[in-house]
């Protein structure tokens, strides 16, 4: 089988249509070999391999052989600098301009790996926006629930995928998890027995309040405090899973249903670096500080 990828990859509801659509014609592959062409594809945004590594993995667990080919020099140099093609038998080359957050795959008991790697990647980078130390360890447990989520909820089996990107001229860091797991909508349909479209599960699941998790553990409030801190950065929040797309960008949600389904949960942040702002929590406020 020969797959063709289009011409632009990038990190929006048309990217992930690429890869639901993707996803939908090798779901059934087993023991193939699976061609996917990239001669045309002449921008890649380095986030979503976190998608695209999610499917192919996906496709090697099912036995098949996935070859990528014809790879322009510009999208091989990008995606040699994250590590990803290092998976796919090229080698890794230095990151000299400082862009990128490497591709990983993790294994769901992997969460101190993980939260070294944020760390890491992504917390103490140069490019973050300014935040009090309480709102630092809020933004840490929220990208870290990204993570518990798809270990509590999906039951995935075959790991949890992350990668990102500093654009320096697009002053934008963008950071995407992705999860081969039950997606959203059968995880609230199995717990609450709320049978819900895939984009209106995706959107209970962002409600503070709303929660698949027993007894006294919260669940959603990660998430509900990483859209609070975009809404106020002017960032940007996707979520995929099932069929469903969900976007929080400018104050504004959109919903809409994809064409094909993604076997899983993809979290896409994109945070606005050229924000000088300095955030802090609410109860970090002192009265001397006001009056």
């Amino acid at each position: 089988m020969k797959i063709t990828l289009p011409s632009s990859i990038r990190h929006d509801r048309q990217g992930f249509e690429t890869f639901v659509r993707l996803y939908a014609q090798t779901k059934d592959c087993f023991y193939d070999n699976i061609e996917i062409d990239m001669g045309r594809t002449t921008w890649f945004d380095a986030d979503m391999c976190a998608t695209f590594g999610a499917i192919l993995y996906n496709l090697g667990a099912e036995l098949n052989t996935v070859r990528l080919t014809n790879i322009p020099h510009k999208v091989q140099s990008i995606l040699s600098r994250n590590g990803f093609l290092s998976h796919y038998g090229r080698n890794k080359i230095p990151d000299d301009w400082g862009s990128t957050i490497t591709y990983q795959r993790f294994d769901t008991k992997d969460d101190r790996f993980f939260s070294g790697y944020i760390e890491y990647e992504l917390i103490h980078r140069s490019e973050m926006p300014k935040m009090s130390p309480g709102l630092l360890k809020k933004f840490r447990e929220s990208i870290f629930e990204i993570f518990s989520n798809a270990v509590l909820h999906s039951r995935t089996k075959r790991g949890i995928f992350s990668c990102g990107q500093f654009f320096h001229r697009r002053k934008k860091l963008d950071f995407t998890v992705a999860d081969l797991g039950v997606g959203m909508r059968q995880n609230i349909k199995a717990h609450t027995r709320l049978d819900l479209s895939p984009e209106k599960a995706i959107k209970w699941a962002t409600e503070g309040n709303n929660t698949t998790k027993s007894g006294n553990v919260p669940g959603g409030l990660g998430l509900k405090l990483l859209r609070e801190f975009i809404d106020l950065n002017r960032g940007c929040i996707q979520i995929v899973s099932d069929a469903g797309y969900w976007q929080r960008k400018n104050g504004q949600t959109l919903t809409a249903k994809l064409s094909e389904r993604f076997p899983g949960t993809v979290v896409s942040v994109e945070i606005n670096t050229a924000d000088t702002a300095s955030y802090g929590l609410s109860s970090e406020i002192n009265a001397a500080d006001i009056f």
